[in-house]
């Protein structure tokens, strides 16, 4: 019988679909404003302000709003914290899902037909 399975606690805030959007969004761009990222993850004005809050919070991402003529024009950034929030979270996926690859096939475990 192999060996059980450790258990999974990924970072929930990362782990979270839209918050997980968000960050790997921010991580492949220098900066992004509301529009963008309203564009870019589908999601509501609420939920969108709703998790860059908590994200902000967290430090994981740092929001700037000025005032481009009469409109109020935000802006999002991947902090340091929030890049190594998302990179601890990509590995410790990575090595869940390897985990599960080497286990699949091993002679104490072999896989089953659907």
């Amino acid at each position: 019988m192999s060996d059980p399975l450790p258990r999974i606690e990924p970072d929930r805030l990362v782990h979270e679909p839209a918050r997980l959007a968000i960050l790997v969004i921010l991580s492949a761009v220098e900066e992004a404003d509301f529009l963008f990222l309203l564009e870019q993850t589908g999601m509501t004005k609420g939920n969108l302000s709703s998790h860059t809050a908590r994200l902000e919070a967290a430090r994981y991402i740092e929001i700037e709003k000025t005032i481009v003529g009469k409109t109020t024009r935000t802006v999002y950034r991947l902090t340091d914290a929030g890049a190594h929030a998302l990179a601890l979270y990509r590995d410790h996926m990575t090595g869940v899902l390897e985990l599960l690859t080497s286990r699949a096939g091993s002679p104490s475990n072999p896989p089953t037909e659907r």
